[in-house]
């Protein structure tokens, strides 16, 4: 089996714990696992300063549902609008952990398998493309105490640079989950203050 086979096994193990919307509004974000002459990764990207929500921060692509989808739908249509990527509802190997962000916003992390694409990112959403391979996702995390907030704001260093939440913590608990066979819960980890609006 390789690390791809092992990832996918331990997302589809991993049992879920979604979040009541309770006002908030839904939204997906894609995990797209692949495999290059690097080795096994995803694409992580840094989002436009013109955009009006969380510009300039890394994210996942992602974004709201559109009427009638699920998770999965939404994750699927964002990745191809950001990253020029098709991927099929068959490729999903499961979901992560519904993360409530203080923006308004439930994020279900959508953990896909596709073959290795040359992605295409779309200029007016995405500012830079990184591809983060497995060993580099397996960096220890900082834990930083505010005092907004008695939960820990998690940074993941990442491409050069340090990826907060709700993104880190996302991609926290992909890392534990497919890559350590760990069932982590990341609910009690905090985005910094500037990503609350």
């Amino acid at each position: 089996m390789t690390a791809l086979d092992d990832a996918e096994a331990e997302v589809r193990a991993f049992p879920r714990v979604s979040v009541p919307l309770d006002g908030r509004r839904a939204a997906a974000v894609a995990i797209v696992m692949s495999e290059d002459e690097h080795g096994p990764g995803l694409w992580l990207t840094r989002r436009t300063s013109r955009l009006r929500a969380h510009p300039g921060q890394f994210a996942l692509p992602g974004g709201g549902f559109d009427d009638g989808e699920d998770a999965v739908a939404a994750a699927l249509r964002e990745l191809h609008e950001e990253l020029g990527l098709t991927a099929t509802r068959e490729q999903c190997a499961g979901l992560l952990d519904d993360y409530a962000t203080r923006s308004g916003y439930v994020i279900t992390p959508v953990v896909l398998r596709t073959e290795p694409q040359e992605p295409v990112p779309n200029p007016a959403e995405v500012a830079r493309l990184h591809r983060i391979p497995f060993t580099e996702l397996d960096a220890e995390p900082r834990f930083l105490s505010i005092p907004e907030s008695d939960r820990p704001v998690i940074q993941l260093p990442l491409a050069g640079h340090l990826v907060h939440a709700p993104t880190a913590a996302v991609l926290f608990q992909f890392r534990e989950v497919a890559l350590h066979g760990r069932h982590t819960r990341v609910d009690g980890l905090e985005q910094p203050v500037f990503a609350w609006r």
